[in-house]
């Protein structure tokens, strides 16, 4: 209600002052009278009223003292709070229904959800469309990724006693050496998108955030196995890194998560599979089980945002083909896997070194590459390919695996 010439609704401070909050006080009962209402305030505080008044004034309030009465003023409601609200916006909503699909710049860093006060800086975010980054997933996924971390250093038992022979231990530290070499790339590439996504978007922003989590986690477990029995890491390809290059170089969202989530680090579940299974010792098993776990989930959000993006992007699948080419032909001339990795993995799968046993480890690999080659086939057929065409550019695959 607006007040006339006599006393406004009343605010007694008692002798709290502006220096421990009572401009807290004195803006709540403000903001209960409308612009041109007015309130009287009385307080026993001495600065009371110098500070009243420097304050109204900052605030765009009417200041006038009660002349027949101590320490008493009155306070004119201005429309300063008001006029600064004029042309502010939601945010969206808060939750993944609220959610816009081209959020302006200038909501940039505020909360999904949020009034947004017109005149703020343009966000740098070029990832800002629903239809490029978003799959309905990313709520769950994140949800379950947040509840399945764990702590390298409690749910790996580092002391698990195992007699590895030295040829045995020389194939699992080269094996280390490469994921490690492969994890840190699948940490740069979702690091990397993650920065460019607009903040609107926060599930994938924090789903992308736990994915380069994970990584950085399972860099520490493999590198942690390499050296568990004080040797020195393993041999890094020029071949193997140039693979890796052409991920790095990637620059749209959706190709990017294709070629490094859906393809790539959908070869590694079954390598990491592969090695659980013929581990050959207790830490081994345990720290590939764990990142094939998070591995799925990168999988499965990879997947998930295709899916979305086929439904409304008619020429996804050309630019899917497209992006397979373009990497096959890049790396045309290079050696691809590291030799000593095949052969580390064939002495991992044999056990020992009798030719029964090495013939048993080249077959166990000759089946992972049917295995991963499997895998890619099912992906691309969930993304649309037919099977004859999945299969051919499941052949294109990089012989690095990731």
């Amino acid at each position: 209600m607006t007040h006339g010439s006599g006393s406004g609704a009343p605010l007694d401070l008692g002798f709290l002052g502006f220096e421990r909050g009572a401009h807290l006080l004195v803006r709540r009962a403000l903001s209960a009278v409308e612009v041109g209402g007015r309130i009287t305030v009385t307080g026993g505080d001495p600065a009371l009223g110098v500070h009243l008044r420097a304050w109204a004034r900052r605030q765009g309030h009417g200041f006038a003292a009660v002349g027949e009465r101590t320490a008493t003023w009155d306070l004119v409601r201005g429309s300063a709070e008001t006029d600064r609200w004029a042309g502010a916006e939601r945010a969206g909503g808060p939750r993944a229904n609220g959610i816009v699909a081209r959020p302006p710049a200038h909501w940039g860093l505020a909360a999904r959800g949020a009034l947004v006060e017109a005149g703020g800086p343009d966000g740098r975010f070029d990832l800002d469309d629903r239809d490029v980054v978003w799959a309905d997933l990313a709520p769950r996924l994140y949800a379950h990724a947040a509840a399945a971390q764990w702590d390298p250093a409690t749910a790996v038992d580092w002391d698990a006693s195992a007699d590895v022979p030295a040829d045995v231990e020389a194939a699992v530290v080269q094996v280390m050496t490469y994921l490690v070499e492969n994890e840190q790339a699948a940490l740069v590439v979702p690091a990397g998108l993650l920065a460019r996504v607009h903040p609107h978007f926060r599930e994938v922003q924090q789903l992308l955030a736990v994915q380069a989590a994970d990584e950085a986690r399972h860099m520490e477990v493999f590198t942690r196995r390499a050296l568990l029995h004080g040797g020195q890491m393993g041999t890094s390809s020029a071949g193997g890194r140039s693979s890796l290059a052409t991920l790095l170089a990637e620059p749209d969202f959706s190709l990017a998560t294709f070629l490094l989530s859906v393809l790539g680090e959908g070869s590694f579940l079954a390598l990491l599979a592969f090695l659980e299974r013929h581990a050959p010792d207790p830490v081994t098993a345990r720290i590939t089980h764990l990142a094939r776990v998070d591995e799925a989930r990168h999988v499965a959000f990879g997947v998930a945002h295709l899916e979305h993006q086929g439904n409304i992007d008619p020429s996804l699948r050309g630019k899917l083909r497209g992006a397979i080419e373009r990497r096959h032909d890049a790396l045309a001339d290079t050696a691809g896997l590291n030799a000593d990795v095949f052969d580390s993995l064939v002495v991992l799968a044999a056990g020992s070194w009798t030719p029964a046993a090495i013939a048993r480890g080249h077959d166990a690999v000759q089946e992972l590459h049917h295995a991963m080659d499997d895998g890619r086939r099912q992906r691309l057929a969930r993304l649309g390919f037919p099977p004859d065409e999945a299969a051919e550019l499941s052949a294109l695959h990089t012989r690095n695996f990731m």
